[in-house]
């Protein structure tokens, strides 16, 4: 895994381009949709969080230099949302599959669609060994797109009393965590 930078990705309907700062005002107007955040956070994101905590946090340099990191995602001009592939600190072989789309993007397709155009540059071109992604047991929405993209069940981690997700629907059901190994995605593909 050299110095890579994120490309971008084109499918039959998206155009997933490298997130940058100049995004800013996208993301704002999507976290500011609480019912896009509802099994996130349980809540909308002020303009405040997502410049000085989440913005960072979305265009690391560390991410970039490896062929990783956050995609906006277009339908000709219309903005859909994003995807990502997350640095996993404790493992330099994974990365974390992530997505978040605009309401009216919902049930149209796009993002298992960019689930699976990530999975595969994360496997056919990062030459990563293994993809997992967490969600929320409630959110049935998620988990079908995940398994969509390839990804399978591995474990639910059960919350505690004191579990900052409380504010979260479900919550109380727990986190789906879901995984693809590059092995098991090759022979899917044969």
């Amino acid at each position: 895994m050299g110095r890579l930078s994120r490309p971008v990705l084109v499918t039959e309907r998206l155009r997933l381009e490298p997130l940058t700062h100049a995004h800013t005002d996208l993301l704002v107007e999507l976290d500011s949709d609480p019912d896009v955040l509802r099994f996130v956070f349980g809540r909308a994101l002020t303009r405040e969080e997502v410049v000085t905590t989440w913005m960072p946090r979305r265009t690391r340099p560390g991410a970039d230099a490896r062929g990783l990191g956050y995609w906006v995602g277009h339908a000709g001009d219309e903005f859909l949302g994003w995807w990502c592939l997350g640095l996993d600190d404790e493992d330099p072989t994974a990365a974390e599959l992530g997505y978040r789309l605009r309401r009216t993007a919902w049930g149209r397709g796009y993002a298992t669609e960019g689930a699976r155009a990530l999975v595969a540059h994360a496997f056919g071109t990062v030459g990563l060994d293994r993809v997992w992604a967490t969600t929320m047991v409630a959110n049935d929405g998620s988990r079908r797109v995940l398994e969509k993209a390839g990804l399978h069940h591995v474990r639910t981690e059960t919350p505690g009393p004191d579990d900052p997700d409380r504010a979260v629907d479900g919550w109380e059901q727990g986190v789906a965590v879901l995984e693809l190994t590059r092995t098991r995605w090759a022979s899917s593909r044969s």
